[in-house]
């Protein structure tokens, strides 16, 4: 039997569900987070003798974001930098890893024209992620939004692509855009206000999508990216992977009904799928801590 070598690995606890109900008044906060620790290191023992000295078990790291989250949470960033920061100086031979979460928004019931104070419902359509990665000395943060979903029912239209025999889809200057926006951003650094951040890069990434006629979603996601990172020099790099939401007009003329861009068909598949990065000059374009980040996002 030949020799071999173990290559890359990592191992840890995925898709630890945590709620924190902070209850200091009689107005709780709800905080809800669903986390994956994954270790580096020297784990060579575990995988070739079967030697599991090394090995923190996958139930240590899931209580270990439990008892954590007994401090409290704060922006899903920090908790992971939290959690790094232990597993790499509890355990020597714990060299890195790579820290994961997605944060669900709650938002306060309406009562008596307030917000209630124990009662939430699930808030907007999209979800927070981050991810912390750790290699040696170096941490890197990467902050993020899935399922972002917007629409425009005008200013943008699709014209000038190259026609051959397969060619149906007829030019437009007037249609619907639509997309499911999921996004990442790396940070240059890890002294920041996360929430503020977040909030306002999400602001930028809406306030963009409608700012100008689109000549393609292509088009568009430059002009978001543009808008980050003009404003943001703690952010070097962010990456799009955006579906195409068709929308197409139908054809009313056999009812002998007009359809002046008011009627359309929603359709779900298949779909274009549009994906890009964007750097800013002179920043790194292949970032190990993009490694095990599936597609663009």
């Amino acid at each position: 039997m030949s020799n071999i070598v173990l290559g890359k690995n990592q191992y840890g606890k995925a898709e630890v569900r945590v709620v924190r109900v902070t209850r200091d008044t009689a107005r709780h906060e709800i905080e809800d987070l669903n986390v994956t620790s994954q270790l580096t290191g020297d784990f060579t023992a575990a995988h070739v003798e079967g030697d599991n000295g090394n090995v923190v078990a996958t139930d240590t790291q899931k209580n270990t974001v439990f008892a954590f989250a007994k401090d409290g949470i704060g922006s899903p960033e920090e908790f992971l930098l939290r959690l790094g920061a232990h597993f790499t100086s509890e355990f020597d031979w714990v060299t890195g890893g790579r820290w994961e979460a997605e944060q669900y928004s709650w938002e306060r019931i309406a009562a008596d024209g307030r917000g209630h104070d124990h009662s939430f419902v699930r808030g907007g359509t999209e979800t927070r992620t981050a991810v912390v990665t750790i290699d040696g000395d170096a941490t890197t943060v990467i902050a993020g939004l899935q399922d972002l979903v917007v629409l425009k029912s005008t200013e943008s239209g699709f014209v000038g692509y190259p026609k051959d025999k397969y060619t149906t889809l007829a030019e437009t200057t007037d249609r619907i855009l639509a997309t499911s926006v999921t996004a990442r951003w790396l940070y240059n650094r890890t002294d920041i206000d996360f929430t503020a951040v977040f909030a306002d890069v999400r602001r930028l990434l809406l306030e963009a999508f409608t700012a100008n006629y689109s000549h393609a979603l292509q088009n568009t996601l430059h002009d978001m990216a543009q808008a980050v990172l003009d404003a943001h020099p703690e952010i070097d790099e962010i990456r799009f992977s955006t579906p195409n939401k068709h929308h197409f007009v139908v054809d009313l003329s056999p009812f002998g009904l007009e359809n002046p861009n008011e009627v359309f068909y929603a359709a779900d598949r298949p779909y274009g799928l549009i994906e890009a990065s964007f750097l800013r000059e002179g920043a790194d374009a292949e970032n190990p801590a993009w490694n095990g980040i599936a597609g663009f996002c």
